[in-house]
């Protein structure tokens, strides 16, 4: 079983309270993949420029990840840069280059439009429906965005939500888009828009799933430490739309159980800076921290 993720792959300047890093490897398709990756295949689809480093593309496939779809223009890769402070729950982004991305067109093979899992991480719009124009009937697409494009997309955002499973969104870009303040009555708006789920995400209190057949609230990981948590969002998507497709069939049960995977693989992320520490992220410690995790939240 294999995962389609349409995502940017960049180059991140992040500086936090315990250091700095200056172009590691980052962007939301390369954070989705090293959770993924553990359950099911992964193609990715992304772009980066002629100034990509070669060893980040022999990282990438060393990790099992399938670069058939990744292309590289010719101008600049995509970089971000960032800071963190207090209690490192919000990125201040201090600089963003778009690069080659702002001309990107995603183009896959005819193998890999057959794939039935799709999920659509944070780029525009209009480069996420055009990816997802060309799938042949994928069983579940999963849609994540941003403030940015909530606010300067807003109209290609709405028509693509008609065309999803699943929508992804933090706290901040549910009661934006949606106009309501409370998490419940924006998840229910938010629904209307077209996903028959709605995923919020909020940071170190959990994730709310919604749903017309149930709703389930469950906490984060209690974490000891934080030292980046770039590509937490990410991660969890990746562990979460994973376990989906490793179970084959979506259910009540295995929606639970996919929350709470990503959850804990969210939490293993913040440990380290950029890919660190997913990078070397095992089953044996996923399923180590989900026994401790239980122990936590069971009453």
């Amino acid at each position: 079983m294999s995962i389609l993720v349409l995502g940017t792959v960049a180059l991140d300047n992040v500086r936090t309270p315990y250091g700095a890093r200056k172009k590691m490897l980052g962007g939301s398709a390369a954070h989705f993949s090293m959770s993924a990756r553990l359950f099911a295949g992964v193609d990715l689809v992304a772009i980066v420029g002629k100034d990509f480093p070669p060893r980040h593309i022999k990282f990438l496939e060393a990790k099992g990840i399938n670069l058939k779809a990744l292309v590289r223009g010719q101008g600049k890769t995509f970089e971000w840069s960032g800071e963190y402070k207090g209690d490192l729950n919000t990125a201040i982004t201090l600089n963003t280059e778009l690069g080659v991305l702002s001309s990107f067109r995603p183009r896959i093979s005819d193998e890999q439009r057959k794939i039935k899992y799709v999920f659509l991480a944070n780029v525009d719009p209009d480069i996420q429906r055009h990816l997802l124009g060309r799938m042949h009937s994928p069983r579940l697409v999963a849609l994540d965005s941003m403030n940015y494009w909530i606010n300067n997309k807003r109209r290609s955002l709405l028509r693509l939500l008609k065309q999803v499973h699943i929508y992804v969104a933090n706290d901040q870009e549910a009661r934006s888009l949606s106009g309501e303040h409370n998490l419940i009555r924006a998840a229910r708006r938010l629904r209307e828009f077209g996903p028959k789920m709605i995923l919020i995400k909020k940071g170190e209190h959990g994730v709310l799933f919604y749903s017309d057949k149930f709703i389930f609230s469950l906490p984060a990981y209690p974490a000891e430490k934080v030292v980046d948590p770039t590509g937490a969002g990410d991660t969890f998507a990746g562990g979460f739309m994973g376990c989906l497709a490793k179970a084959k069939e979506i259910n009540m049960q295995n929606i639970r159980r996919a929350l709470v995977f990503g959850t804990i693989a969210a939490s293993f992320n913040i440990e380290g800076f950029g890919l660190e520490r997913t990078s070397r992220l095992t089953m044996q410690e996923l399923n180590k921290r989900l026994k401790q995790f239980k122990q936590c939240t069971m009453f």
